[in-house]
């Protein structure tokens, strides 16, 4: 794979965007068949890693509630520590990302990520949590987009698409966390030392395959007199406005489904949780056939159909209001989601003459304010109407996806080509 000046992709050699003066080249040193697959094992780990310890602290939330003496109203407070933080680390990655490279920047996020968890178990007040999941989230968001990024840098060398399948991983390793904590507190263990123990063996496995990634494109600076400045990227604005209503329902599903099942539903509590659960498998099915999907249609299909299943499911379970066919209603929102973020993510980091890390980071943060707005936005509109109807932003929401999709050529790019 030799090296090459993607402005060869564009006419005249002009650069786009707010990016106008960055050209990116491949690495120098080739990378083997052999290089690629290791790195493609070792992101996976990483992303399955990230999902573990996303999750396996949420059924410690009750009792931490309990400790602390927290309202409902404290403790939503509390929750927002760690997408305040996550914004955070969104906003702050692009440009370490570019002087560093993804490689190393996953090394130093993935070890601060294992050792903060600790501080949420130990946390004894209001302000000591919020500020715990605030550290927390700024190490986990910055693993998010170092993690994303390296995975659109191994998607290069593989040249075939598998952001799909590492969010599939991502979201395996979410419903094991959550299934970790749930025993973790049944045999009375503290979320302290499961967090330790977690992040300890996360830190050992972590360190021996961070070191089998890849260095990202050489990002250099074009020659002055190529220089184009044009205004911010208007395509990373819409990629991030269509993350932002994809994550958004995915955090408003994650805190409200069950709600919604037991309140308005009424259904006994044991039932109540087959609404996420739905949802979580949907996405996990869809994300693990994101490259099989891939190979027949373009992303833009994809995420569009899907999306339209989502709405037409979710509004007729929505004006149904039945538990079964709510239930089904949020296994098909699942499907409309699950190919969203991991196809924005890799079209953002494959835009020419973009620097993947700051394209990931301008998306993923974008994205992650929607995810942090949606369940109180969520709460918000109940409170003064019905649960029902606030959730009909689910499929509003799915709907606006699938209209403006096929409008984004820019999307077609998750599916980067094979090198010559």
């Amino acid at each position: 794979m030799a090296d090459r000046d993607l402005t060869s992709e564009v006419p005249g050699g002009e650069l786009p965007g707010d990016e106008a003066d960055v050209v990116l080249t491949t690495p120098k040193r080739p990378v083997s068949a052999r290089a690629a697959s290791r790195a493609r094992f070792a992101v996976n780990v990483v992303f399955v890693i990230h999902g573990v310890l996303f999750s396996s602290w949420t059924a410690h939330v009750p009792q931490i509630k309990a400790l602390l003496d927290l309202s409902d109203s404290q403790l939503g407070l509390a929750l927002l520590g760690a997408p305040v933080g996550s914004v955070t680390a969104t906003l702050l990655i692009g440009p370490i990302l570019a002087k560093v490279g993804s490689r190393r920047a996953v090394r130093i996020a993935a070890v601060g990520y294992c050792v903060a968890g600790v501080l949420v178990g130990v946390a004894r007040s209001l302000p000591e949590l919020f500020a715990a999941l605030a550290i927390w989230g700024l190490f986990q968001g910055a693993l998010d987009v170092s993690m994303n990024t390296q995975a659109i840098t191994v998607e290069q060398a593989l040249g075939r698409p598998i952001m799909g399948k590492l969010h599939g991983s991502w979201s395996i390793g979410s419903l094991a966390g959550a299934g970790a904590g749930v025993i973790a507190v049944a045999a009375g263990i503290t979320l302290t030392w499961q967090l330790l123990v977690l992040g300890a063996l996360a830190v050992v496995v972590g360190v021996v395959l961070i070191a089998r990634l890849l260095d990202d494109a050489v990002v250099r600076r074009a020659p002055r007199g190529r220089r184009r400045r044009r205004p911010p990227s208007a395509v990373l604005l819409v990629l991030g406005a269509i993350a932002f209503a994809g994550l958004l329902a995915e955090g408003g599903t994650a805190d409200w489904a069950a709600v919604y099942l037991r309140d308005s539903l009424h259904v006994l509590p044991a039932v109540a949780g087959l609404g996420y659960t739905a949802f979580a498998l949907t996405m996990v099915i869809v994300r693990l056939a994101g490259a099989r999907l891939l190979r027949n249609h373009t992303p833009r299909a994809v995420i569009s159909v899907c999306a339209a299943i989502a709405t037409v499911g979710m509004t007729a379970a929505l004006i149904i209001g039945n538990p079964v066919v709510a239930i089904i209603g949020f296994a098909l929102l699942g499907i409309g989601l699950a190919s969203m973020v991991p196809m924005l993510f890799s079209a953002a980091g494959n835009q020419p003459n973009t620097a993947p890390g700051t394209a990931v980071a301008t998306v993923s943060s974008v994205g992650w304010i929607g995810f942090m707005v949606g369940p109180p936005l969520i709460g918000l509109i109940a409170g003064h109407f019905s649960l029902s109807l606030a959730l009909g932003i689910f499929p509003l929401l799915t709907a606006f996806v699938a209209i403006l999709v096929p409008k984004v050529p820019a999307l077609d790019r998750a599916r980067p080509t094979t090198e010559e």
